[in-house]
């Protein structure tokens, strides 16, 4: 059932691959609630309540076969695609099954450096930096053609940083939190003023679940985020402004960063490190009532007090506090 807008998806079928992750927990919440009958399909049969819990992997194709039997959907929605060996093995499995494919691509996926702000659908898909931003693109470009060359029915949505309570959207997470809340120092990338947009997962799927089975947005991509742009040191401030504490923030540049641990340093030099204003005009072309409600200081108040009701979450990665002492130390040696 494909439809041309929203007001009633009561009857829709579809289906989550993943299904318990941070975006997909939430979009599953929100199906459910509006009615839409909810199939889940992971390796551990993980149950989403409500949710038709199927056991199969997708990555193996008999297995996932197995799992969907004859079942067919209106929407089917991949949360764990990452390169396109995986996209190609789902167009071949869901060809014909399925009125509509959404694949959850990344906003990092945008051009960095972006050349302009705001950032809309239209800006050039380019990253020289992250190897993950440049597989999703190739999952793009392959269901794109599959879209063009055969009418696969994909839709193409591009998260940019959906956070829940458990998500600590500095590197280290609760390590990083923790030397906020000791009062010790703490690293904010560049020189704290990039603008960086941060969104709820709750805010995510009022976006993305009236996009299900609509069809105005197949052969189309959308981001989904919020219209809140906070620099990196306001990020920083609301957290020890919940934690009552001053912050004492050290800026060290992407570069050395990169220098001293790749990995971290893709991540920023591939996405954190540039300015992400975005334009969500296109997602309200389709979905007129979208808008995002829940600011960052409510969610930083709900990851405060969700690592501090456990002591079991409060784990400290001693390597990783060790080589933001080493980043601290040596911004301060080129300083002199």
């Amino acid at each position: 059932m494909i439809r041309e807008a929203c007001p009633n998806v009561g009857a829709m079928r579809v289906l989550f691959i993943g299904g318990t992750g941070v975006i997909s927990s939430a979009c599953a919440r929100l199906a459910l609630e509006r009615g839409i009958e909810l199939s889940v399909l992971n390796r551990s049969g993980s149950a989403v309540p409500g949710a038709t819990a199927l056991r199969g992997d997708i990555r193996d194709a008999a297995s996932a076969r197995a799992a969907l039997g004859d079942r067919e959907f209106d929407a089917v929605v991949e949360f764990v695609a990452f390169t396109p060996e995986h996209v190609r093995a789902d167009v071949d499995l869901f060809r014909g099954r399925t009125g509509q494919y959404v694949f959850i691509s990344s906003a990092s996926a945008y051009q960095k450096p972006v050349a302009r702000l705001p950032i809309t659908e239209s800006t050039p898909l380019r990253n020289p930096f992250w190897q993950y931003s440049r597989d999703k693109i190739a999952c793009e470009d392959l269901l794109t053609r599959a879209y063009r060359e055969d009418g696969f029915p994909v839709t193409i949505v591009r998260p940019s940083h959906t956070y829940d309570r458990t998500r600590i959207p500095f590197q280290g997470r609760w390590t990083w939190l923790d030397r906020l809340r000791q009062g010790r120092e703490v690293i904010v990338h560049g020189d704290g003023t990039s603008l960086w947009t941060i969104t709820h997962q709750d805010d995510f799927a009022k976006g993305f679940v009236p996009l299900l089975g609509h069809g105005r947005t197949l052969g189309e991509a959308f981001h989904i985020t919020s219209d809140e742009a906070l620099t990196w040191d306001q990020i920083a401030r609301t957290f020890a402004a919940v934690l009552r504490v001053e912050p004492r923030i050290v800026h060290v540049t992407s570069d050395a960063i990169a220098a001293a641990d790749p990995e971290w340093g893709e991540k920023l030099l591939g996405d954190k490190a540039h300015s992400t204003v975005l334009d969500n005009s296109k997602l309200r072309s389709v979905v007129p009532d979208f808008v995002a409600t829940i600011p960052f200081e409510q969610g930083a108040r709900e990851i405060v007090e969700w690592y501090l009701a456990d002591s079991a979450r409060q784990v400290v990665d001693e390597k990783f506090d060790a080589l933001m002492d080493r980043l601290i130390a040596a911004s301060r040696s080129v300083s002199v």
